[in-house]
């Protein structure tokens, strides 16, 4: 099951770190966010995906898909 995000605020990013600590992968959507708060949610997730070996690619403008180790797809790339 992939979990679909869509944070209005960067309170909300706990949510995705819940999802992706969990093992779901997770898509987050930021198109209803400002570039500059896009871009910090955006450092977060990249951070998290290091954090847990993950991985993270860009699917649309402002929309990611985060995969956790045992999920991350060969077309997937690896931040970090």
């Amino acid at each position: 099951m992939v979990k679909t995000v869509r944070p209005r605020n960067y309170s909300e990013v706990f949510y995705v770190g819940h999802y992706f600590c969990q093992g779901f992968p997770v898509v987050m959507d930021l198109t209803g966010l400002t570039n500059e708060e896009a871009l910090h949610l955006v450092d977060f997730a990249a951070g998290l995906v290091v954090a847990r070996d993950g991985g993270m690619e860009r699917v649309a403008p402002k929309v990611f898909l985060l995969q956790p180790k045992r999920m991350a797809r060969s077309g997937a790339v690896a931040v970090g």
